[in-house]
């Protein structure tokens, strides 16, 4: 029973609601984002989301459900900045978001989402006296290991993520793995953390024909369709998923549709990424048999669960992972990196088959036992699309975070203003202050 209406500030600088999944700044975290703050409206709380405002014509105000409201803070310039480069922006968000905030009376819950949140949140949470709840989606020290030079944030990410995992009042881990970087790499209290997953929209993500979805697509009846979707990054490892491609022997009749990137027609000379795909195609040879799809809105991505025979997503690294939740929800098997989240929701040889990333031969074998054993795949996509339903829907992710909301009393926020030197510390050595 809920003890009372909860009003929350959930904190997004980089990943809004409104935003179009599936850009190079714009996934999983969106999603996130929008699901968590409208199923916590849906069960009576109110949330106001803040994100930084990226366009001069956005309203201060966009209300998106019952109870939710977008709220967009200035805070450097009103265009796309690639979050790598935001860090600096960061001091004006929190000025701004404090004038915009506190008008509007008691907040019980500050909920940040990424680290540059958290140290707004961090600077908020004095003013609006309401406990921190920090997710980090991913840890700096976890990307550098895998991207090294390749890797864009400043190496302050890291004493920010450091005095974050300390100082606030909870860290969400999104899987088993989450919560062991926190603890090993950034010295995280045991006591602090509270392991809630991400979830999947399974009003929209749900079983269907896999012939009419094909219909739909214009896709033919007789091909074993495996299906990548995501970003257009190199850490995805889609290259890998080609790679497996042209293993599989000639006489399987696979095609393999790659959904993302930056616009609805794939546009090589705007992403980098899809044109080295691209021509790693034609290189291994298996350019007919690969099809690049774009972009596709969300309430379309379902035809293309449903249409597909199995779900692949490889990465180097994932925190936690919304797509294969998607595709087990529409009762497709999955065949994933055995890394972070992805580890935690496929049970391997149950939902799907987990392999090491950036090894396309284990890959292309496990394809081809599906592609070879029909009534294995069925029975593993219907195994997934019960583990979902037990653990994974939105509504029980919101019911854990109110959970963890209700258990934090105003009172437990930290008002030393020596918690935050550290912060603005940090943000002097990055030429942010």
């Amino acid at each position: 029973m809920m003890m009372h209406p909860l009003k929350i500030a959930m904190i997004s600088e980089h990943a809004s609601p409104l935003a179009l999944a599936g850009g190079v700044d714009a996934g999983g975290q969106n999603v996130y984002v929008d699901s968590v703050a409208r199923q916590l409206g849906a069960l009576g709380h109110r949330v106001d989301v803040l994100t930084r405002r990226d366009d001069p014509k956005l309203p201060a105000v966009v209300p998106i459900a019952p109870g939710v409201r977008v709220m967009h803070v200035d805070a450097g310039p009103a265009q796309h900045i690639a979050k790598e480069e935001l860090l600096q922006w960061m001091p004006e968000f929190a000025r701004h978001a404090r004038q915009q905030l506190l008008p509007e009376g008691h907040y019980d819950a500050i909920h940040a989402n990424f680290f540059m949140s958290g140290w707004v949140g961090l600077v908020l949470r004095p003013a609006l006296k309401a406990p921190l709840v920090t997710t980090f989606h991913a840890l700096g020290l976890v990307r550098r290991e895998h991207q090294g030079a390749a890797d864009g944030f400043p190496r302050e990410r890291e004493a920010i993520e450091h005095v974050l995992a300390r100082r606030s009042n909870r860290v969400i881990a999104e899987c088993p793995q989450d919560r062991e970087d926190l603890m090993r790499l950034y010295d995280a209290p045991a006591k602090h953390i509270d392991m809630i997953p991400c979830g999947v929209d399974t009003d929209l993500f749900c079983p269907g024909s896999r012939s009419a979805a094909r219909r739909r697509l214009g896709l033919p009846d007789n091909e074993f369709i495996v299906l990548q979707l995501g970003r257009m990054v190199p850490r995805k490892g889609i290259d890998n998923v080609i790679r497996a491609m042209a293993l599989l022997p000639a006489s399987v009749p696979a095609r393999l549709a790659v959904v993302g990137g930056d616009s609805r027609l794939p546009d090589p000379g705007s992403n980098p990424e899809l044109a080295r795909l691209m021509a790693l195609t034609q290189e291994l040879g298996v350019g007919d048999s690969v099809s690049f799809v774009g972009r596709r809105d969300r309430d379309e991505l379902v035809d293309w669960y449903q249409a597909a025979d199995v779900f692949v997503t490889t990465p180097w690294y994932e925190p936690f992972g919304i797509t294969p939740l998607e595709a087990m929800a529409c009762a497709r098997p999955v065949v994933g990196s055995d890394v972070g989240g992805i580890r935690y929701t496929v049970r391997d040889g149950v939902s799907g088959f987990l392999v090491a990333p950036k090894t396309p031969e284990a890959l292309a074998g496990r394809l081809l036992e599906l592609q070879q054993r029909p009534r294995l795949a069925q029975a593993m996509g219907q195994a997934g699309l019960a583990r979902v339903q037990e653990h994974f829907t939105w509504e029980q992710v919101a019911r854990e975070f109110v959970s963890v909301f209700e258990g934090l009393a105003p009172r437990q926020a930290l008002q030393s203003r020596s918690l935050r030197r550290p912060m603005a510390s940090a943000l002097r050595q990055a030429g942010a202050v």
